[in-house]
Order: structure tokens, then sequence, then C-alpha cells
């Protein structure tokens, strides 16, 4: 079975805070997380397949939104039945954000490499003053008379 690697980073890390949790944590609060992990592990990959058929090609637009609401009325039947089930409400939400640092890891696994021969400006160029970072353009003058 060929696993996916941003899936099975983000396996590897519930399974690490599960046990984790179970060695450190109170009961309740390891299931709720590992559940929660669970949770959020299927939608992923849900959003992973939806996405990879998003981009083999067009398809009706109503196909999409079925799809999109068919993932979320499964988190919200998930999260409501474990709160019905009594879960530690801190342990699910730790369980559902362990997708966050695995998309990032994962993220900077897969960045390019950088290339030390690739043009640059000095960094005394007096262009560096007509580029914005915060909005990542360059400055109009509007917004130059501003400064």
């Amino acid at each position: 079975m060929k696993i996916d690697p941003i899936e099975r980073t983000n396996l590897t890390l519930s399974a690490a805070a599960a046990a984790v949790s179970v060695a450190f944590a109170t009961p309740v609060f390891a299931a709720s997380l590992a559940y929660g992990a669970a949770l959020e592990a299927a939608n992923l990959h849900g959003l992973r397949r939806q996405a990879r058929l998003f981009f083999q090609g067009p398809k009706p637009a109503s196909s999409w939104a079925g799809l999109y609401g068919l993932r979320f009325a499964f988190l919200v039947v998930g999260i409501g039945g474990a709160f019905a089930l009594g879960a530690d409400p801190v342990g699910l939400l730790v369980g559902l954000s362990l997708v966050v640092p695995a998309v990032l890891i994962e993220a900077w696994r897969s960045r390019p490499d950088v290339d030390p021969s690739a043009p640059s400006l000095p960094d005394d160029d007096p262009a560096w003053d007509q580029w914005d970072p915060w909005l990542a353009r360059e400055r109009s003058d509007l917004e130059a008379d501003d400064r």
C-alpha cells in the first residue's frame, strides 16, 4: 500500500501524539486525541482525493459542492458524536489540528533547492525601496508618497 508523503507524516505525528498522550494524560484525553486524529486523517485523505479529481479535468460544479459538503457533514457528525460520548474538547482539538504541522513539515521538505547562481540585487540597490514586502508587489506612486 502506497501512502502519500503528507499522509505518512500526518499519521506519524498522530501516532506519536497519541502515544505521548497515553503515557502522560488522562485516558479520555488520549482517546479524544486519537479520535480527532483519525477524523482529520480521513478528512485529509478525502481532501487530497477531491483535489486530485479536480485537477484531472472539468466536472460539474454541483459534484464538487456535494463532495465538499459531504466531507464537512462527516466531520460535523464525527465531532458531534465524540462530544455526545463525552470526549475531552482539548484532546479532540489537538487531534484535529495535527494536520497543520504535517503540512508545514512536508512543505518544508518539498521546497525547491536554493540556486546560488540566481540573479539578485545588491543589498544597497535603490530598487529595494520600490518593493512592498507586505503586499509582495511594487509600491505605487501614492504609496511611496505616504512613507
